[in-house]
């Protein structure tokens, strides 16, 4: 069964390393799921699986690293900027995959 974080990792098509500066963890706490005590984990995968759900699964993997309106998704992600990667998500959602500025 994958844990939280593999699932955003999967549904963003973030790379290892990009997980962990995301999340501020590393790889022993996502493999063992040591992350409950993260308040972003759980948010950032609803507001991928709404995204997800919008675009489907491809585009979103696309979305997140395409410069929009507000920069790069992943670029908000890897900040750990959730403010403005949740903006960008509802631009998504409400807009549809909008290229940049």
């Amino acid at each position: 069964m994958a844990t939280a974080a593999v699932l955003l990792m999967q549904q963003l098509g973030l790379s290892d390393e990009e997980l962990c500066a995301a999340l501020d963890s590393n790889p022993i706490e996502i493999i063992s799921d040591s992350l409950d005590h993260r308040p972003e984990l759980p948010i950032l995968l609803q507001l991928s699986d709404e995204a997800e759900q919008r675009v489907g699964p491809e585009v979103l993997k696309l979305w997140v690293r395409t410069e929009g309106p507000s920069g790069r998704p992943i670029e908000h992600l890897l900040a750990r900027d959730f403010a403005a990667f949740e903006s960008a998500v509802v631009t998504l959602v409400e807009r549809g995959f909008v290229i940049g500025g």
